[in-house]
């Protein structure tokens, strides 16, 4: 897979700007983690899963993937329901 596979047709700008910035993080691995995130599930996040998503999309790619990969712990306030569905979300190609 090399990019999102989800259109943004019907999505708010607000969603289309994340869709976005999920698939274009400046490293490979992040691109693919978030991005698979939230072509799977931009369209059902709450207002404020939105807001939580903005903030952790702040955090440094290194800095992020380590705590991903649970070699880093992130600040207290990033650290929620969000996090673990992505943290959670399965990111391998299903067809492999």
């Amino acid at each position: 897979m090399t990019g999102t596979t989800r259109s943004s047709n019907g999505l708010d700008d607000r969603r289309k700007r994340l869709l976005f910035r999920c698939w274009h993080r400046g490293t490979r691995e992040m691109d693919l983690i978030l991005g698979r995130f939230a072509d799977a599930e931009i369209g059902n996040l709450s207002e404020d899963e939105l807001t939580q998503l903005e903030t952790l999309l702040e955090e440094a790619d290194p800095d992020l993937y380590a705590a991903i990969t649970g070699d880093k712990v992130l600040a207290a306030e990033m650290i929620g329901p969000l996090f673990a569905r992505i943290k959670a979300f399965p990111i391998a190609d299903r067809d492999v």
